[in-house]
């Protein structure tokens, strides 16, 4: 899979993408990451990509021409399995659900926002959908899209090595809707707190049992916004 980030801060994601899971799947060639300079798309001396909004305001508005012809030059044509998201705090809500629907797709270009916005003909004539990370304003969508290329990626096959570590982790496989279960490491007591004896006995059924009925209860005890109404 390809990832496209457009993006006016480009050094940003140095530290994001060449490090972990990202790199070595980068490296092996199980995806491939570009970053775009959106002032690229300028032509003015001040590589300007940014003007006030029309009708007052506070702040400034991503410019339409740059972001147009960014996308456009990366994808001069595009088709089903290609898809433009701009991060906006007004988009829908990104989760695992959506990860897995991005990772189905060939190639998955992520706008960037920055200052106040962008010009909402971004949003109506070139992204095909809005994407907000969670219900708050970041300065930019660097960290978002970060977020989001990390979160699609570990789903790509590969990319982890242990393909059951992406289904049996929280709000996926078999723990769908619901938190992943407690997990301990050694020592088996730790300065008086002890592991649960079932995780010691070696009978799987009865390990496989418990961790069922723990993940509920610390999904019920954490997030129990993601267990209404489920009974």
């Amino acid at each position: 899979m390809r990832f496209h980030v457009v993006t006016i801060f480009p050094d940003f994601f140095t530290g994001p993408f060449d490090h972990g899971v990202l790199a070595r799947a980068n490296a092996g060639g199980l995806l491939e990451i570009r970053v775009h300079d959106l002032r690229n798309w300028t032509y003015d001396r001040h590589k300007t990509v940014d003007d006030r909004p029309f009708g007052g305001g506070e702040g400034m508005l991503l410019k339409p021409q740059p972001l147009f012809e960014a996308v456009e030059t990366i994808w001069p044509e595009r088709n089903a399995r290609q898809r433009v998201v701009l991060l906006s705090a007004q988009g829908r809500s990104f989760n695992q659900a959506v990860a897995r629907e991005y990772a189905a797709l060939d190639e998955l270009l992520l706008i960037c926002g920055r200052y106040e916005g962008v010009d909402e003909r971004v949003a109506e004539h070139l992204a095909d959908e809005e994407l907000s990370v969670g219900d708050f304003v970041l300065s930019g969508g660097e960290l978002a899209a970060a977020m989001v290329v990390d979160a699609v990626a570990r789903l790509l096959p590969g990319v982890l090595g242990n393909e059951d570590s992406s289904r049996n982790e929280s709000f996926s496989g078999d723990n769908e809707g619901f938190l992943d279960c407690p997990q301990y490491t050694r020592p088996a007591e730790f300065r008086g707190w002890k592991v649960p004896d079932v995780l010691l006995g070696g009978n799987h059924k009865e390990i496989e049992r418990w961790r069922r009925a723990a993940s509920r209860e610390k999904t019920e005890r954490l997030r129990p916004d993601l267990v209404a109404g489920r009974d």
